[in-house]
C-alpha cells in the first residue's frame, strides 16, 4: 500500500538517500529543504532516478520555530493524513551559532524543531502511523542553560546534548502515546556515515549512506518496529538498546521536556 511520508532535510545525505529509497518502493514523499532552488533540483533528480513522480516540496528553515509552524500548516492544508514523519534535518555547525530565536542552532534544529513539527502534525497521524527521529550515538547530559541559549558550548557538545534532548522527548512522548499512536521511535542510523555533517565534523568520507537510509525506511514501514514506540534503535549494533542513561531517568527527561515546552511557549508569546 502506498504511504505518504515526510522527510525533513531531504536535499542531501541520509535524507536524500531515504527519500530515494521510499520513492523506489512506490511511496509518496514530501521533501523538505531550506533552499528552494536546491529542493527543486533534488525533486527532479529523484523523480528521474526512481521513475516515481509522486513528490511534493516544502521549504522551511528549521532553526526558526515560526517557519516550522508554517511548514506544518502548509502540510495540513494539503493532507488530511500522513503515514510517517522522518525527522532527519540536523546540524552540527551552522552559518551562525545563535538563531533568530536566541537559541543555539543545534538545539533549535536537532531537538526543538522536530518536537514542534511532530506535535503540530499529530492530528494527521493515526494509531499505526510513525514518527522516526534521527538520533545519534553522540549523546551527552543536557545543560538546561545551553538549551535556553544561555550557555556557550563547543560544536561537539551542543550536537551531543541536542541529540540526547531529541532522544528524551522521543521516549517520553512515544511511551505516553504507545496505546493511541502514532509510534515515536529514535534511531541512531549508524555512526560516521558519509554525510556532509560527518565530513564537516570529522574531516572523513564516512561509510555508505544507504545503511542509514535502510534503517530509517524500516523504522517508518516495517513490522519489526510495530511495538517500538518510545524505544531507541542503535544501528551501530543493529538492535534496540538503551540510549544515554539520562534518557531513562524520568526526572531528568521531564526537566528537559518541560524546558522545551517553556521555550516554545515563550517564543509564541514573543511573536504576538
Amino acid at each position: 500500500m502506498q504511504k505518504s511520508i515526510l522527510v525533513t532535510g531531504a536535499t542531501d545525505g541520509i535524507g536524500y538517500e531515504t527519500a530515494k529509497m521510499l520513492l523506489s518502493l512506490g511511496h509518496q514523499v514530501l521533501l523538505h529543504g531550506r533552499n528552494s532552488e536546491k529542493l527543486q533540483k533534488v525533486q527532479a533528480e529523484l523523480r528521474s532516478a526512481t521513475g516515481n513522480e509522486n513528490t511534493e516540496i516544502y521549504i522551511a528553515d528549521m532553526s526558526s520555530m515560526a517557519e516550522v509552524m508554517v511548514l506544518a500548516a502548509e502540510i495540513q492544508a494539503k493532507h488530511s493524513t500522513l503515514n510517517a514523519v522522518i525527522n532527519n534535518a540536523g546540524v552540527f555547525k551552522g552559518p551562525t551559532r545563535i538563531t533568530k530565536d536566541a537559541l543555539d542552532i543545534r538545539f533549535a534544529v536537532n531537538a526543538l524543531a522536530p518536537y514542534v513539527l511532530t506535535q503540530a502534525l499529530l492530528p494527521l497521524l493515526g494509531k499505526a502511523d510513525r514518527v522516526v527521529n534521527v538520533s545519534s550515538a553522540a549523546q551527552a547530559s543536557v545543560s538546561l542553560d545551553a538549551l535556553w541559549g544561555r550557555e556557550i558550548l563547543s560544536d561537539g557538545e551542543a550536537y551531543a546534548q541536542s541529540k540526547l534532548a531529541l532522544t528524551m522527548w522521543s521516549r517520553k512522548l512515544g511511551l505516553r502515546m504507545a496505546d493511541s499512536g502514532p509510534l515515536i521511535i529514535a534511531v541512531n542510523p549508524k555512526s560516521l556515515l558519509g554525510s556532509k555533517m560527518v565530513k564537516e565534523a570529522f574531516g572523513m568520507a564516512g561509510s555508505d549512506l544507504k545503511v542509514g537510509a535502510d534503517i530509517l525506511c524500516r523504522a517508518a514501514l516495517s513490522e519489526e518496529f510495530l511495538n517500538a514506540s518510545g524505544q531507541y534503535f542503535d544501528n551501530d549494533i543493529e538492535k534496540f538498546a538503551d540510549p544515554h542513561v539520562d534518557a531513562l531517568d524520568e526526572k531528568k527527561a521531564q526537566l528537559v521536556v518541560t524546558a522545551m515546552d517553556q521555550i516554545i511557549t515563550k517564543l509564541a508569546l514573543d511573536a504576538h
